[in-house]
């Protein structure tokens, strides 16, 4: 719109000033006629007494002729004589030299002092004679009007701006010095700059809080993620997909990806497994492990530091200890009917310091629980049956934050499964039923606060969608559709109870802060190239997050502001809960009369 009224405005001072221009030349044109009218009227009288003169001195040579002098009356009348001759002459006099100084005037005529106009990067004379032809064919155009005050102005502001600036006295700087409004800028100036000289990291967070209040709304400036690193080694990772990540406990720097075999590199091992440190900015991993079959999932033993396990894709489990000096398994469970005999997409340690245990579990829905001391027979089996005939292939397994004998299982028909390790409900409980593809992420709340949401987990499927559930229930409480490809994994924050996140296949990364909003993503970010995003993993300290992709990379991110939970976070997330809740009754209610009617 302000193009628009910026545009009709020069076209109206355009009309004005053709029209000004048009009125000088008028004026200009009428002066010049009403001069040349004065100049005929001038000469005329001038031509008549020549005329008068020649008939006089015709007539005195004729008198002459017959002897009569025409003098006498003349001189007998001299006041007449006088008067006449003053009266013939005197106005002839002063027509002459009117008649120069009118010669003088008719130079207003020439071509006036030529005016040059800037329009449109186009320099034109003005013409000051055109025909009426013209001045009706041809289009003029304005120019600029205050051009030269613009030259004027932009003149004085380059000599204000080369003016050298006025030296403060001694007075005048110690008044700033010790002004109120310099204290506070000098007290945060110096914290900044100390931080600048000894740390490479975010120097500009201000922990007073003054810009996150001065922000509107929860998603602060911190809330976006930035790319902090990328683990990739030209020969273990090249040509491989990353299967599996987890963070270490005892060292947080440490992080462990496993990763698919290599077809290109037939000779090369199947299963890999790195482990990678944060700490420092080599670009090679720490540990380097590896065995015959394609590690499909990968964790650091709790309570063990040095021991690493892994599920293969020819059901062993692998266990490698960092402390040995080979890079093949150092404990192996036997391929045997006791064991299992599929994929193992499975592993975690669940337990305390002094009783803890290994639990597996493969696509065939077998679950094993093992001792770490001991790989060759697993303590307990179990086989996941739904309604003692349907067994479960399992590609995901999650136990609530604290509990050791309750656990949520995903599978490959899109269902989803509460189990039980012990008592007389052992086996699968109830079914959750919502996905309409394969599960390929599952997770159990992880925040620990005033409010306990343990019963609450996320999936993630081929259908495109993450969804809220709750044990409580086996519908779900909230689909999120802002996804246009497979979403392949998906894990809440360890310290904040609304935020997860999740990835897909177009190598896009989402955030989801609840709290904030339902609908879109409260961050998100693509990595370079596209590649599928297969994993995703919180550190423990929920501010860095590690996602793999299909060419074997991992991309560690900043979260910042967006992952530091307020004290209000909890009762907000209750009461989000309680809207989420609302809104899928009504829409139940909606769907029911709609089936009725």
């Amino acid at each position: 719109m302000s193009d628009k009224s910026d545009l009709k405005a020069e076209l109206e001072r355009k009309k004005q000033r053709l029209a000004q221009i048009r009125e000088e030349k008028k004026r200009k044109e009428e002066e010049r006629k009403k001069k040349e009218a004065d100049m005929q009227q001038k000469k005329e009288p001038v031509q008549d007494d020549s005329d008068l003169d020649r008939k006089r001195r015709e007539t005195e040579a004729l008198l002459q002729s017959i002897g009569i002098s025409p003098e006498p009356p003349l001189v007998s009348t001299p006041s007449d004589a006088g008067s006449q001759d003053s009266g013939d002459l005197g106005p002839l006099t002063r027509r002459r030299l009117h008649k120069l100084g009118v010669s003088k005037v008719t130079q207003v005529d020439f071509l006036p002092r030529e005016v040059v106009s800037y329009s449109k990067e186009t320099q034109t004379p003005l013409a000051t004679h055109q025909s009426e032809e013209d001045e009706e064919d041809e289009e003029m155009v304005e120019p600029k009007i205050g051009h030269d005050s613009e030259l004027e102005n932009q003149e004085k502001k380059q000599e204000t701006k080369e003016a050298p600036p006025r030296e403060l006295t001694e007075e005048e700087k110690q008044q700033i010095l010790h002004s109120e409004e310099f204290l506070i800028f000098f007290d945060r100036t110096i914290r900044v700059i100390e931080r600048a000289l000894a740390e490479d990291s975010d120097i500009f967070f201000d922990y007073s809080g003054r810009e996150l209040e001065e922000k509107d709304g929860d998603v602060q400036a911190g809330a976006n993620l930035s790319f902090n690193r990328q683990f990739y080694d030209e020969h273990w990772s090249k040509h491989r997909v990353v299967t599996c990540m987890d963070w270490s406990l005892q060292y947080p720097e440490l992080m462990v990806a496993s990763y698919s075999n290599n077809e290109d590199a037939p000779h090369e091992p199947d299963g890999v497994a790195l482990v990678w440190n944060m700490k420092f900015k080599k670009t090679t991993p720490e540990y380097v492990f590896h065995c015959q079959s394609s590690v499909m999932s990968v964790c650091f033993a709790r309570f063990h530091p040095n021991l690493v396990v892994g599920g293969t894709y020819s059901g062993q489990i692998v266990l490698w200890d960092n402390r040995s000096h080979r890079r093949t398994p150092v404990q192996r469970t036997p391929l045997s009917a006791a064991a299992h005999t599929h994929p193992v997409y499975c592993v975690n340690v669940v337990g305390t310091q002094n009783a803890h245990n290994l639990i597996t579990v493969s696509t065939d829905g077998k679950m094993c629980s093992w001792s770490l001391d001991m790989l060759s027979t697993p303590q307990e089996s179990m086989e996941l049956v739904y309604n003692k005939s349907k067994p479960v292939a399992v590609t995901g397994m999650a136990f609530p934050t604290g509990d050791v004998n309750n656990f949520v299982v995903g599978s490959e028909e899109g269902t989803v499964y509460t189990a039980c390790r012990h008592g007389s409900k052992a086996g699968i409980g109830e079914v959750f039923e919502g996905h309409q593809g394969p599960v390929t992420g599952i997770n159990c709340h992880m925040a620990v606060g005033p409010i306990d949401f343990s019963h609450l987990f996320v999936t993630s499927s081929f259908d495109w969608t993450v969804k809220l559930w709750t044990t409580k229930h086996n519908k779900p409480l909230y689909s999120f559709e802002d996804n246009a490809d497979y979403v392949y994994d998906v894990m809440w924050s360890p310290v904040h109870p609304a935020l997860f996140a999740c990835v897909d296949g177009m190598g896009r990364l989402d955030l989801w802060n609840l709290n904030s909003d339902t609908e879109v993503p409260t961050a998100s970010v693509a990595i370079e190239g596209a590649s599928a995003l297969n994993r995703v993993r919180w550190a423990q300290g929920g501010k860095e997050v590690a996602v793999g992709d299909s060419e074997g990379r991992i991309w560690i991110y900043d979260v910042g502001e967006l992952a530091v939970p307020h004290n209000d976070e909890w009762t907000r997330f209750a009461r989000t809960l309680v809207e989420i809740r609302a809104n899928r009754a009504d829409s139940e209610e909606e769907g029911a009369v709609e089936l009725a009617a």
